[in-house]
């Protein structure tokens, strides 16, 4: 209903919060955000933080120093993360938001030919 501007006031307080820019979202820093190099290549190891997760993990960081890449590793161990990618076994490695391996530590070798592609 509105009156005297109260839901006027809830809407730009439900901006503010969700928006990355402090409430400053336009079309134009929404693009310079994408753009960022920041944004770039991604790589994802997702499992619970066992110990073939984190051999994985190893392998990965090793595959990248050998391709000479210095992209950061992000490990998720939240479950409804990593449901969200449609991982039922883990671990798994993510490359630029595509899920590239599920089920099984990747050795070294295998971690450079994908990172390759």
């Amino acid at each position: 209903m509105g009156l005297f501007g109260l839901g006027k006031k809830k809407e730009e307080k439900e901006t503010s919060s969700s928006c990355c820019q402090g409430g400053a979202c336009t079309p134009d820093t929404v693009e310079k955000v994408a753009d960022s190099p920041d944004s770039g290549e991604a790589v994802k190891v997702l499992g619970s933080g066992c110990a073939k997760c984190n051999e994985l993990e190893a392998n990965v960081k090793t595959a990248l120093e050998q391709l000479g890449m210095d992209t950061v590793i992000e490990h998720v161990t939240d479950f409804n993360a990593i449901a969200a990618y449609g991982v039922m076994t883990t671990p798994a490695l993510v490359v630029d938001g595509k899920v590239v391996s599920y089920g099984k530590v990747l050795k070294v070798e295998e971690a450079v030919k994908l990172l390759q592609k």
